[in-house]
């Protein structure tokens, strides 16, 4: 994203970005349901770790001369975990229906995700996000109905996974600070522009694991379908959250570096629009799990976009302030409701 941080470059980075998240996602709901010390689960997993890496190797070149490799090390991958379903089946831990329409478009999205890298091209673009349209449509509209009788959820362990991811993203959005504060070289300036990124990093975090979290976890062990709900609000709504702070952290990497002068117009988007997204998120995953809305973060999330698009005014240094300043307001406010 950062080394093409135009239109296109951001809609190819969230597509394979949505592809990745969703495998990663596939094998939560699959360790959810089965015995983590099985044999044919560890082996599966370990197989699987392999391959991702490959997978994640190719990555950066998908879609050039990675291509190829990224396809079908990345279909074994999904295969792998379908597999581990039909396991499921045949020791009756799930029924074969609902495993039968799942698989269809499975193995239909990684059909067209091989063929569209030998393709190459604009039709690898295009298979690929058919791909994954059809991929996603799946489980959450295909075999939505069945989905209830695939497997149940583990409350705990299922929350505390989309936690962990959380608080990796915001790790790695650390790791590009550092990476764009290397490059420039380190000074009073750059120094205190990385506090003022990691400060906001903090923000996000606090957004996320102050009371939203646990409240999530509460309402989703309460939920009278709790399948739906995880779904939704866990393996869909948590994409956003994702794609917010990856976009956030590939503009926070070209504001430290550039921390005393104005952003151009697409660092200063992904900057703001990054946050403005990840907000958006909160707001979707609070009102599908907890039934609650948040003004006050829809509010932030808009104001967040504005930053973002009239922060090419000013230095690096005051949009990333307003920014702080605006999730600082966001809390506060969230808090002062919540105590009501």
């Amino acid at each position: 994203m950062t080394g093409d941080l135009t239109w296109p470059g951001l809609g190819r980075a969230l597509l394979v970005m949505a592809l990745v998240w969703w495998a990663w996602s596939a094998f939560v709901w699959t360790a959810n349901a089965d015995d983590p010390n099985s044999g044919i689960v560890r082996a599966v997993l370990l197989l699987a770790t392999v391959l991702i890496f490959i997978t994640a190797l190719a990555l950066p070149h998908a879609f050039a001369a990675g291509a190829v490799l990224f396809a079908i090390s990345y279909a074994i991958v999904r295969l792998l975990h379908l597999a581990l379903y039909m396991d499921l089946w045949r020791r009756h831990l799930a029924t074969f229906s609902a495993i039968a329409g799942f698989a269809v478009t499975v193995l239909a999205g990684m059909g067209l995700l091989v063929a569209g890298a030998f393709a190459g091209g604009l039709w690898l673009i295009g298979l690929w996000a058919v791909a994954a349209a059809i991929d996603y449509a799946g489980p959450g509209l295909l075999t939505r109905r069945r989905l209830v009788a695939l497997q149940a959820v583990a409350v705990e362990h299922f929350a505390e996974r989309y936690s962990l991811f959380v608080i990796i993203c915001l790790g790695e959005s650390v790791v590009a600070v550092g990476v764009g504060a290397a490059a420039r070289g380190l000074d009073a300036t750059v120094i205190a522009g990385a506090t003022l990124m990691l400060l906001i990093t903090i923000a996000l975090w606090w957004a996320y694991f102050d009371r939203l979290a646990a409240a999530a976890e509460d309402g989703l062990r309460a939920s009278t379908a709790p399948v739906l709900a995880a779904s939704d609000a866990y393996s869909y709504i948590h994409l956003v959250l994702v794609a917010g702070i990856i976009v956030f952290a590939a503009g926070a990497r070209i504001a430290v570096g550039r921390i005393d002068a104005p952003l151009p117009l697409a660092a200063s988007l992904a900057f703001g629009g990054g946050i403005a997204l990840y907000l958006l998120g909160v707001v979707a995953f609070r009102l599908r799990i907890t039934q609650r809305l948040g003004v006050a973060t829809v509010a932030g999330a808009a104001v967040a976009a504005v930053v973002a698009i009239a922060g090419v005014n000013a230095p690096a240094w005051v949009e990333a302030v307003v920014l702080l300043v605006v999730l600082a307001a966001v809390q506060l406010l969230e808090r002062r409701s919540a105590w009501r």
